[in-house]
């Protein structure tokens, strides 16, 4: 079983999430509480869990004060809160999970498994490492993405996509960098995340960044050039809403 704290400032809500993980959790083992902010960071210190549940706000703190004064943070987190206010996206890029109250138990089970999963795959924090960056970048516009391989993850700067090409269930992400890598997700997903003033689903089986395109061709939909040389097709149905990006 994994150790597991809870952190939480309501205690109807900490009893509600241990009830929950007792009964659609078995593999989880809740072996601490904490209230607050600093209570938090005495037990987690104390205990070592392998796993916290985390609500965002807090007394004396949010979670995001918590983590910086834990780091490097040897555990898996998944955050929960009753308010929808915070950055998406950043979650959505670091592929951390983020549960609102009341816990969905099914999302509940999906986000235990996958901490699970890497904490077995001994690749703690990376993700959490990410997002804290993530939330300090997004205002800047150069978050990375965590981007899910066969072989584990791999962090990317958004800006550095030249562009995504689907392979059924798989994308192949292309880089400034020269790399392709080989994501375990559809294509469909990345146009999702990825940010709509930057990047277009020019095909069904391309996605390109706007700011790396070199050259746009005339012609029924139309070709562009990126910047790796790639020549690729612009479905004619897509034409006009592509060339709308540069009026």
């Amino acid at each position: 079983m994994y150790k597991t704290v809870i952190v939480d400032d309501e205690p109807k809500n900490m009893r509600i999430l241990k009830k929950l993980l007792q009964d659609y959790c078995p593999q989880i083992n809740v072996i601490g509480e904490a209230g607050d902010v600093n209570e938090a960071f005495k037990i987690i210190n104390e205990l070592h869990p392998e796993l916290v549940l985390l609500d965002i706000e807090m007394p004396y703190g949010n979670a995001f004060d918590l983590l910086d004064k834990l780091m490097p943070v040897k555990f898996e987190v998944i955050f929960i809160t009753a308010y929808n206010n915070y950055s998406i996206k950043a979650f959505r890029y670091s592929a951390v999970d983020y549960l609102l109250k009341p816990v969905d138990i099914r999302e509940l089970q999906d986000a235990t498994q996958k901490a699970i999963t890497r904490i077995t795959a001994n690749r703690i924090n990376e993700h959490v490492s990410l997002l804290l960056s993530n939330m300090k970048e997004t205002a800047n516009s150069n978050p990375k993405i965590a981007v899910p391989t066969p072989e584990g993850y791999v962090f990317v700067h958004i800006e550095d996509i030249i562009r995504c090409e689907s392979n059924g269930a798989y994308t192949y992400i292309y880089t400034v960098k020269k790399e392709r890598v080989v994501a375990s997700r559809n294509i469909k997903e990345y146009e999702e995340i990825l940010p709509k003033t930057t990047f277009f689903r020019i095909h069904n089986s391309h996605l390109v960044n706007l700011n790396r395109i070199v050259r746009y061709n005339k012609g029924r939909g139309g070709t562009v050039t990126m910047e790796d040389g790639t020549e690729l097709e612009v479905a004619s149905r897509r034409r006009t809403e592509f060339l709308d990006n540069f009026k």
